[in-house]
């Protein structure tokens, strides 16, 4: 599973989920380019990361700006080839269907759809040339099963989906694997602070395995994924979940 020779490129990588991906990736050898639009968090990170003698570029970028997007991306692209990429970042703005907003739905499908399927367009050439390439999205549990409360994120994660599929039956025979990972219930600080231990409860309730996810165990599902290791895998939506939703 070495991802020595590889640049990777991760979005939200400030924490969560991004940030075991970075340290997950760095410890298979990868050169990383870390995205964020927190400063604070994304600095540590970029410390940290260098203290274990990884090679790490950053940016703090709004992706949703396209100009701040176009912009970070050639800076990035200045590194060299980026042969991996993994769609990350995300936010949500709960709501149910009746009492969702069209600007706080639209802002959470440009993050979770628009977002990955540009930064796809501009790094996709790159990779088909290569003839080797691996993208990763993030989606979630609820892209299959939906959620009470959850329309605009449900319909994005449910977006990233049927995106990945597409660019997978697309780049396929140029050596560029595209897939998605659908965490479940994830200790991050997000879900730490904003999800009330009432609705936990609930999701724990229907997980065979009874516990959140760690980061750093979705983080290690996505490095397999980058890898030689996961060469005939491509086009799938594989649940990293504890087993809620199945």
């Amino acid at each position: 599973m070495s991802l020595d020779g590889h640049i990777a490129l991760i979005t939200g990588a400030g924490q969560g989920i991004g940030k075991a991906c970075a340290f997950a990736f760095a410890a298979k050898g990868a050169e990383l380019i870390v995205w964020d639009k927190n400063p604070e968090t994304l600095g540590e990170v970029v410390r940290e990361l260098k203290q274990i003698g990884c090679r790490v570029a950053d940016h703090v970028v709004d992706l949703t700006n396209l100009d701040n997007l176009r912009h970070a991306a050639r800076e990035a692209k200045k590194t060299g080839l980026i042969d991996i990429l993994v769609n990350n970042a995300g936010f949500d703005r709960p709501g149910t269907t009746d009492k969702i907003d069209k600007k706080g739905f639209e802002e959470v499908m440009a993050i979770h759809v628009t977002v990955p399927l540009l930064l796809i367009q501009m790094l996709l050439p790159d990779m088909r040339r290569a003839g080797w390439g691996r993208i990763i999205n993030v989606s979630s549990v609820y892209g299959t099963i939906g959620g009470k409360g959850e329309v605009a994120y449900s319909t994005a994660k449910a977006g990233i989906i049927g995106l990945t599929k597409s660019v997978a039956k697309e780049c396929g025979k140029d050596g560029v694997t595209v897939n998605a990972v659908l965490p479940g219930l994830t200790r991050t600080p997000t879900i730490e602070t904003a999800m009330s231990e009432k609705y936990k409860r609930e999701i724990l309730a229907d997980t065979p395995l009874g516990r959140m996810a760690e980061p750093e165990e979705v983080a290690r599902v996505l490095a397999f994924l980058a890898s030689d290791d996961a060469s005939f895998i491509t086009g799938a939506a594989l649940p990293v979940s504890g087993g809620w939703g199945i």
